[in-house]
């Protein structure tokens, strides 16, 4: 799944309230005994189950238990324990995007976990904060993913890339002739937008004292996003980016474009590694540019991760075979069969791991990254901030109208779906 492509909308559906005991990783030896010839699901992601096969293995024959892994789309597997969960039919464990947490747990579709602080400090902070509701840990982190700047070294060369956005803008002023270009990003998305807003002084959520997400406190629309938002601008009124790029279809322009070797840069992620390179096209990876304020372009962190579904006749196993999928060891065992980056921080300068230049990318832009926000209310920000940025794009809107009326719009729905909670 390519996270940046589409963001899901969830509909609040009855949470199905169940009450399940929990147990800690001092819990195990009661787990194994009663746990002899029991069976336990795995929802993994697509072409992804080959990571795990040892991993599986190992646990089988220690608790002596069957494990049956189903590989789905992981953005979608939410939506199937909606359905299948209920009716019995669904896992014990999943995985999913640390964006759809949130709303998750308001349904009551999620076990919370019980282990350790030991082995939740396994993981990188943001990792695991995307994991958190009120307070209580929902998931263990198994992959990290940022958007990345890819170039073409056929047409730029790493010492040749320009250090800001700015000087991007120059570089593109220069090269863009309107069938080839300089540098691309799809900044008529918050997901990549947020990247130069946010750099500005911009967010989606201001935070309360204990570190959670106030929904009531929106930034799309402040000074700084503003600011971010009409720097962007210049990049369609210039026409530095085609007309294409705008809209449902400018992911598939963009790619397309790098892929033929029509753009020197553009803003994407490791999601499409294995497209450029089956595409030929000889591209090194780095974090995204610095501002002209001598800060770094952010992104969102993307977190997959293992979690126990609320449904599950075996909750306690379950949590210890999320714990051992997710441990030091099989991250790196997963990494190496997968090329998804772990989330484990003692994995980030491990040399297998270091060679790949994606994987080196990724663990650099994270270093100015924050997670996607997990609670429900970050449902009502996506469609008027993605519309509102469309308008700036296409001219039809200054920066200023334009995100005052998203963020006044998000707030009406946030007030009409969630303020009942």
């Amino acid at each position: 799944m390519k996270m940046a492509k589409k963001y899901s909308v969830f509909m609040l559906c009855a949470a199905v309230s169940l009450s399940l005991a929990a147990c800690g990783p001092k819990e195990s030896s009661s787990a194994k005994s009663s746990s002899k010839g029991s069976e336990l699901v795995v929802w993994e992601d697509k072409e992804k189950s080959n990571g795990i096969k040892d991993a599986v293995a190992a646990f089988e024959k220690e608790h002596d238990v069957k494990v049956k892994v189903v590989e789905k789309p992981y953005a979608k597997q939410i939506e199937d324990l909606r359905m299948d969960g209920p009716a019995g039919t669904g896992p014990d464990v999943l995985t999913m995007p640390g964006d759809q947490i949130g709303t998750a747990v308001t349904e009551g579709l999620l076990k919370e976990l019980h282990v350790k602080k030991d082995v939740q400090s396994l993981y990188t902070d943001a990792s695991i904060q995307s994991q958190m509701v009120d307070q209580k840990l929902y998931g263990l982190p198994k992959a990290v993913e940022t958007t990345v700047l890819f170039y073409n070294k056929d047409l730029i060369s790493e010492k040749e890339l320009p250090k800001t956005l700015e000087e991007w803008y120059d570089y593109s002023k220069q090269t863009a002739d309107g069938s080839k270009f300089g540098f691309l990003a799809l900044f008529d998305q918050i997901y990549y937008a947020e990247s130069v807003m946010s750099g500005y002084g911009g967010y989606i959520f201001g935070k309360d004292k204990d570190g959670s997400y106030n929904p009531s406190d929106i930034g799309i629309n402040n000074e700084g996003a503003v600011k971010g938002a009409a720097l962007m601008q210049k990049f369609y009124k210039d026409d530095l980016f085609p007309a294409g790029i705008i809209g449902e279809q400018g992911i598939n322009v963009l790619e397309s474009l790098f892929t033929e070797g029509k753009a020197a840069a553009i803003i994407s992620g490791p999601w499409n590694v294995e497209a450029f390179s089956k595409a030929g096209i000889n591209y090194g990876m780095t974090k995204l540019p610095k501002l002209e304020n001598g800060k770094n372009m952010s992104s969102f962190i993307g977190v997959k991760s293992y979690n126990v579904s609320a449904f599950s006749k075996n909750t306690e196993l379950a949590q210890e075979l999320a714990v051992f999928l997710a441990n030091e060891k099989n991250s790196k065992t997963r990494y190496e069969e997968t090329k998804e980056v772990p989330a484990v921080k003692s994995l980030a300068n491990d040399p297998a791991i270091m060679k790949s230049e994606a994987a080196r990318a990724v663990t650099e832009q994270s270093r100015f990254s924050e997670p996607t926000p997990n609670i429900p209310e970050m449902n009502e920000i996506w469609t008027p901030a993605d519309s509102a940025l469309q308008t700036v794009a296409t001219g039809k809107a200054d920066p200023k109208q334009a995100l005052d009326q998203a963020a006044e719009t998000a707030k009406g729905q946030i007030k009409a779906k969630h303020s009942g909670k």
